[in-house]
């Protein structure tokens, strides 16, 4: 009945006594019957499976029973407030009396649409968190998984699956470290699993161009040594000190083979550190006083995003091209040959430009600037010349013109009015002047607009008082001017 009920029916039970649950049911039954006719007798209910079992928790203490009554029905909202109402009319339980309130009636569909909801909240946030990845994590978990399960063995050891075919080989301390070669698209790494060469790695090296790429630690020393008693060496490369190989990012990976060298050029004795590139992200792979690089990808080989590194030396003065798996192409020069000479030349004569440029700048910069400014007070000086700064001072202050004139750099005049509309003409006048000559009072307003229009000087008959005045604008009356001209 409980799958199929609409309400629940939830009352408290009080009894001056000692009752048991069937005492309680007995009740029920025998105090309702009758009471509210046929239609809505309990049994009759019961046999109509309207109304569900009738539970009772009943406990006693102290002489004393309390308890709780639930009844399930599926009557409509109406019926089931009735059905509840009659449970208050019981009044006895056994030779007991007792009490019956009820304390709620529950609508089992609300707390189902509850339930409901806050599952759904749970979904929402958890089932659909894989849907909200963008295309590209899709792409590249794809990508990755499709890489990391091409792992093969070689004759029981752990490889790429192009080993077998590849005329170049790169070889690794573990079967971690191929895994990471893998998810960067390196398909011919094999591993030797320890310390001790298989004989099978010693074999795969006859008659193909080997890299050993090993952890920056003394274990990829001793492999080193070891491989190269039992089998052939090419080229080595080194993680960076104390790092191990299954532990470097891609940039990290392809740096470190850049930087790999020829093994005769390998001290027996020179540990992994030293020949590992100190790898900075975005750093040159070649760096000074290293050996030349050597491209470990001069034969590579790519298909569906992965990259085969399959080596071969490269002469003096050659060009080789880089590809990986993004599609990445560099072209690197060798460090001699005609290609380094004129290398050096081009920065010869870079350097001597340079030094040309910074003497021209030397020798105009302190004195060109005293220069100048000397220049510009002969300009200003210079007889009653209108075509100089004293000049227009002259021509337009002290003698009640009552105009305003706008001067270029050259002192030539741009725009000239009266006086009383110096203010609109500084603001609006096109180009801005680089000085105003205004036979009047020079005023806050003017000063602003001045010093956002970037115009140098300012000369007036007087000047009023400022309340701020821009260190960028130089002011002065005429007589300032002229008597300092004059001394």
């Amino acid at each position: 009945m409980q799958d199929t009920a609409k309400y629940l029916v939830h009352a408290d039970i009080t009894a001056d006594g000692v009752v048991e649950r069937s005492d309680v049911v007995g009740a029920v039954f025998g105090q309702t019957e009758g009471l509210l006719g046929d239609e809505l007798d309990l049994r009759e209910l019961q046999d109509a499976s309207k109304v569900g079992r009738i539970d009772v928790e009943i406990d006693s203490q102290n002489g004393q029973s309390f308890g709780r009554i639930t009844i399930a029905t599926s009557l409509d909202q109406v019926e089931t407030a009735i059905l509840g109402a009659a449970l208050e009319t019981i009044d006895r339980v056994g030779p007991c009396r007792s009490t019956i309130e009820v304390r709620r009636i529950e609508d089992v569909r609300a707390a189902k649409r509850r339930e409901v909801v806050e599952r759904a909240k749970g979904l929402l946030t958890e089932a659909f968190d894989e849907s909200m990845r963008s295309s590209r994590d899709l792409v590249e978990e794809v990508r990755e998984s499709v890489r990391v399960e091409d792992i093969t063995e070689y004759e029981g050891l752990p490889a790429g699956p192009n080993v077998a075919d590849s005329d170049a080989i790169i070889v690794v301390e573990g079967r971690a470290d191929v895994l990471t070669l893998l998810r960067y698209g390196i398909k011919n790494a094999v591993a030797v699993e320890g310390t001790n060469v298989p004989e099978q790695v010693a074999e795969l090296t006859q008659n193909r161009t080997v890299t050993t790429f090993l952890d920056g630690d003394r274990g990829g020393d001793l492999i080193l040594k070891e491989l190269a008693q039992v089998g052939d060496v090419d080229y080595v490369a080194f993680a960076p000190q104390d790092q191990s190989v299954e532990d470097l990012s891609r940039h990290e990976v392809m740096a470190a083979l850049r930087e790999k060298v020829p093994y005769d050029r390998v001290d027996e004795e020179t540990p992994a550190a030293s020949i590992a590139p100190d790898v900075d992200e975005g750093a040159s792979v070649d760096a000074p006083g290293k050996p030349p690089s050597v491209e470990p990808d001069a034969g590579i080989e790519a298909d569906e995003g992965s990259t085969t590194v399959a080596e071969e030396p490269v002469p003096d003065g050659s060009a080789v091209a880089e590809s990986t798996a993004d599609g990445e192409a560099a072209a690197v020069e060798s460090t001699t040959g005609p290609a380094a000479t004129a290398v050096e030349a081009a920065d010869e004569t870079d350097t001597d430009t340079a030094a040309m440029d910074t003497e021209t700048v030397s020798e105009t910069s302190p004195e060109s600037e005293a220069e100048t400014e000397t220049g510009t007070e002969e300009a200003e000086s210079e007889g009653d010349d209108p075509e100089t700064l004293r000049g227009h001072v002259e021509a337009v202050v002290g003698h009640e013109t009552g105009t305003v004139r706008l001067l270029d750099d050259s002192f030539g005049i741009i725009a000239e009015g009266d006086a009383d509309d110096t203010f609109d003409l500084v603001a609006e006048t096109e180009p801005a002047p680089a000085t105003v000559v205004v036979d009047g009072e020079l005023s806050q307003r003017v000063l602003d607009v001045a010093a956002q229009r970037g115009i140098g000087n300012l000369v007036a008959a007087s000047t009023g008082d400022f309340v701020k005045q821009p260190t960028s604008v130089r002011v002065r009356t005429a007589d300032q001017l002229l008597a300092a001209n004059e001394a």
